[in-house]
């Protein structure tokens, strides 16, 4: 693998939410499913009052070619301490399969390890299997079985 070109990686904001809902509307993550950037903006500034929430983007040249949001959890278990939840890893479609996402990872697991986490869980869905081997490529292991309960819509 050659060398990748100089990346970043930062806490993202409001004016990152075009490039960010761009990467979320990439058919193999949500395809048409993306908030509006209006429903986004309204999002993030709730976000920002959890107290350990972030999104991150991934810069490469000034172009945001990544994402992913991390969140340290408090925990009443282990002493109090602290889990990572890592969620809403995408990278762009014609950047992936360069090395960028496990730099990517890598950084959410600096990130982790600095606010005293002692794991870091994402989920994915069953069908990315292509994910499942990038993340057994990472480290991660196969723990317990996932349930999802998909609930109605609220009734306004």
């Amino acid at each position: 693998m050659s060398a990748i070109p100089s990346l970043s990686v930062r806490i993202g904001g409001k004016a990152d939410l075009p490039a960010v809902l761009t990467l979320y509307g990439q058919p193999d993550f949500n395809g048409d499913n993306v908030l509006t950037l209006e429903e986004a903006e309204d999002k993030l500034q709730r976000l920002g009052l959890y107290p350990d929430y972030t999104l991150h983007v991934i810069e490469q040249d000034g172009r945001i070619i990544g994402t992913f949001c991390l969140m340290a959890v408090d925990n009443l278990a282990r002493r109090g301490t602290p889990f990572a939840v890592i969620e809403n890893v995408v990278i762009a479609s014609d950047k992936q399969g360069e090395g960028i996402g496990r730099l990517m990872l890598q950084a959410a697991f600096r990130l982790a390890q600095e606010k005293g986490c002692y794991k870091a869980i994402l989920a994915s869905s069953l069908h990315n299997t292509g994910a499942h081997a990038f993340y057994d490529s990472l480290g991660f292991e196969r723990h317990g079985v996932s349930f999802r309960l998909s609930l109605p819509e609220k009734v306004a």
